[in-house]
C-alpha cells in the first residue's frame, strides 16, 4: 500500500470547486496550464498537445477530477515530481489527492508542508532542472491519474508530517537532445535555449500527508509539451510569420 500522497487543506479545496473543468482531457480527467488566470491555448500537432511558453511569465497547473470518488494524481514538470522534485515512475511518485468533482490549481514546486515556489517559464540555462543537474525532460508536463482501491478492511492510520523538500543533489547528469552534434559547444548553447521551468518566489500553499491506496494501473495520463514560439514554428506546430522567431 502507498501512503505518499498529498491532500489540499479544506479551505483550498472549497475555493477550487468553483474552477471550471477544462483543458486537456482524458476520460474526463483534466490538465490545464494557467497563465494570468486564463488557460493557455492548446495546440494539437502529430498527436501531441503543445502550449506556447511565454518567457518570464508565471503559470499554475489545474488538475481536475470529474468522478464521484477520490483520485490520486502524479504531477510532474520537466520530468520532476512537483511535490519532492524526484525523478520517479508515476506509480512510485508522491501524489495529490483530489476529492470527488474537485479541480485544484498547483502554483509551483512544493518545498515544505506550508510553502511552494512558483512555476515560471524560462530557458533551460536558468531552469530548476539545470540546477538539479538533469535537463533531459525539459519542456514536459504530465499528470497521471489513479483510482483508489476498494477498501475491504479498516483504512490505515493517516500519516502526519509534511512533504519532503527538493533534493538538488539527486542527479549529476545533464543531457538534452539538440539539433547540433552531442557534446559540441553549439549543441550545448542550443540545448540551454529551450523552454524550461524555473523555481520562483515563495507562496503559501499548505498541504498534509494522507493515506491513499491506489490501483496499479493509471486511469488516465495527460501529457503537454511547452515550447517557445520559435521552436513551435520550427516543429510546424505554428505557421511561420515574419515575427515568429522574435520570442
Amino acid at each position: 500500500m502507498r501512503y505518499r500522497a498529498l491532500s489540499l487543506g479544506l479551505f483550498l479545496g472549497l475555493a477550487a470547486l468553483v474552477s471550471p473543468l477544462a483543458g486537456a482531457r482524458r476520460d474526463g480527467f483534466g490538465l490545464a496550464v494557467i497563465v494570468d488566470g486564463c488557460e493557455a491555448p492548446e495546440l494539437h500537432h502529430d498527436g501531441r498537445i503543445y502550449v506556447e511558453a511565454l518567457r518570464g511569465r508565471e503559470f499554475t497547473l489545474r488538475i481536475s477530477n470529474p468522478t464521484a470518488e477520490r483520485i490520486a494524481v502524479a504531477l510532474s514538470v520537466d520530468g520532476r515530481n512537483v511535490v519532492d522534485a524526484r525523478h520517479t515512475s508515476a506509480n512510485d511518485a508522491a501524489k495529490w489527492i483530489l476529492a470527488p468533482g474537485l479541480s485544484i490549481e498547483i502554483p509551483g514546486w512544493q518545498v515544505s508542508g506550508e510553502t511552494s515556489r512558483k512555476f515560471f517559464f524560462t530557458d533551460t540555462a536558468r531552469s530548476y532542472a539545470k540546477w538539479l543537474g538533469d535537463t533531459r525532460n525539459v519542456g514536459t508536463i504530465e499528470a497521471v491519474f489513479f483510482r483508489e482501491k476498494r477498501r475491504w478492511a479498516s483504512p490505515p492510520a493517516v500519516h502526519g508530517g509534511t512533504g519532503p523538500g527538493a533534493r538538488p543533489e539527486e542527479s549529476s547528469r545533464l543531457r538534452r537532445d539538440a539539433p547540433a552534434a552531442p557534446g559540441s559547444a553549439h549543441g550545448k548553447q542550443e540545448a540551454d535555449a529551450f523552454a524550461a521551468t524555473g523555481i520562483g518566489e515563495r507562496t503559501d500553499f499548505p498541504v498534509q500527508w494522507v493515506a491513499f491506496n491506489e490501483e496499479a494501473k493509471p486511469a488516465a495520463r495527460i501529457a503537454v509539451r511547452y515550447e517557445f514560439r520559435r521552436e513551435l514554428v520550427r516543429l510546424g506546430v505554428l505557421p511561420r510569420r515574419d515575427d515568429a522567431l522574435a520570442s
